[in-house]
């Protein structure tokens, strides 16, 4: 900060603000930029990135009948699952029985992120400037369920010593860390739906604060078990339209009936740019912005203004130095839901007008939790690169005023996308993407 003018307090005081505010816009006006150099998705419309994608632009959905165990007594039937994912393809075999399917999911993810970054050198950093954050809403919840079924029914009470390393929200991020040797910053948050979002925010701060070179994101959840399913389906937030399952999910339709449950996992590396420039990688995007907010309001409700979640979308530009009208893509966290998709919709009207181009791609792939908010921002990515904007499957009859996509891609040349990603709890997260040019 040798460069930076000298103020004294006392003409700081005159002009109304700190001094700590002062130094506040200068760090965030000469901060380094955060660069993506690796992508990787476990989806269901597709395992790996560029099937994702695919699946995405094509129209493909990924929602039908559960067929990971017999819901036939269930109220809701339905849910976008990973289908054809072979573990073994992945991890090793010791790791698959060690594991939970949304460690397998985050792994896999991780590991096709990984290798888009830094090829066959394994890292894109040294072991102790490379870290990791996972995002999971609800890590083993299917072991638990699973565990305590048979604990329940079993003669003899035998819980295996795994049960516990299995189920834990950070053990996804400690299983990565221990097969690629990433010995630097690792933690996990979990802020339900918001949570790969967020862990993609923690990244950025993690890098500017100068804790990393590189820091891999990854989110993922696996919540398909009959415990979540009964939970949800009596809170009414899931559609029970088990008849239709590919068009059960219409998000922003004024004949929404609630959400799909989804599962897999998704993750992005991010770098300083001066250290992927230094290694010459490979520049994907810019991650421009991000935010994170609370609603305040109410533990499974969305405040139905969208007041917060339209501060949490104008902080994220704010950082990002940016105008709405930049925006040339939303990808919306738009679930199904009617409340929350109205609050989201409300959000995007006080921020944007009429707005840019909107979808949301849940439609296609089910709420995937912590999984979405990655999986979803690598959509805009690729939206960025490809001039490709994904559809919003089944929107006919759209309860909002918005630029919606429905039905089929749109072609467009934009230069940076937002994708919000909310949670149960309030919770409200937002980045902002941008295409990668040097100065």
């Amino acid at each position: 900060m040798d460069n930076m003018p000298k103020l004294h307090p006392s003409t700081c005081r005159k002009w109304g603000i700190s001094c700590l505010f002062y130094v506040k816009i200068y760090v965030m006006n000469n901060r380094e930029k955060i660069v993506v150099t690796g992508m990787g998705a476990v989806t269901p419309v597709g395992i790996g990135t560029s099937e994702y994608w695919k699946g995405l632009t094509s129209g493909r959905c990924g929602i039908d009948r559960i067929s990971a165990f017999d819901a036939g007594d269930l109220a809701v039937q339905i849910a976008g699952e990973v289908r054809g994912f072979r573990a073994e393809d992945h991890m090793p075999g010791k790791l698959i029985h060690e594991t939970d399917a949304f460690t397998q999911y985050a792994f896999a993810a991780a590991q096709e992120a990984l290798e888009q970054a830094a090829g066959s050198s394994g890292l894109p950093a040294a072991p102790d400037r490379c870290g990791i954050v996972m995002g999971t809403a609800m890590s083993g919840i299917d072991t638990v369920a699973a565990t305590q079924e048979i604990l329940t029914n079993a003669v003899h009470k035998n819980v295996g010593p795994r049960f516990v390393p299995r189920i834990l929200s950070n053990i996804a991020a400690a299983q990565i860390a221990i097969a690629k040797g990433i010995t630097g910053p690792s933690l996990t948050v979990s802020t339900a739906c918001a949570s790969g979002g967020d862990a993609i925010a923690q990244c950025a701060m993690q890098l500017l604060a100068g804790e990393a070179d590189a820091m891999l994101a990854v989110g993922a959840d696996s919540t398909l078990c009959p415990l979540v399913i009964y939970s949800l389906a009596n809170a009414r937030a899931l559609s029970r339209e088990n008849d239709q399952p590919s068009q059960a999910c219409r998000p922003f339709d004024r004949s929404a009936r609630g959400f799909v449950m989804g599962e897999g996992g998704g993750a992005l590396v991010l770098e300083t740019e001066s250290h992927a420039k230094e290694r010459g990688a490979v520049i994907l995007a810019e991650l421009a912005g991000w935010a994170n907010n609370n609603d305040a309001f109410h533990v499974t409700a969305p405040d139905e203004s969208g007041s917060r979640a339209a501060v949490c979308m104008a902080r994220a530009l704010e950082r990002a130095g940016m105008d709405p009208a930049e925006i040339g893509y939303i990808n919306a966290h738009g679930t199904g839901a009617p409340k929350g998709d109205a609050a989201e919709a409300k959000a995007v009207r006080t921020v944007f007008g009429r707005g840019p181009a909107i979808s949301s791609t849940k439609a296609a792939t089910g709420h995937m939790m912590g999984g979405g908010g990655i999986t979803e921002a690598i959509a805009c990515i690729l939206a960025i690169r490809t001039g490709l904007l994904p559809p919003t499957l089944n929107l006919t009859d759209p309860a909002a005023d918005l630029d919606f996509i429905a039905g089929a891609c749109r072609e467009a040349s934009i230069e940076a996308a937002m994708t919000n990603a909310f949670g149960f709890g309030g919770q409200n997260s937002t980045l902002i993407f941008r295409a990668y040019r040097t100065e």
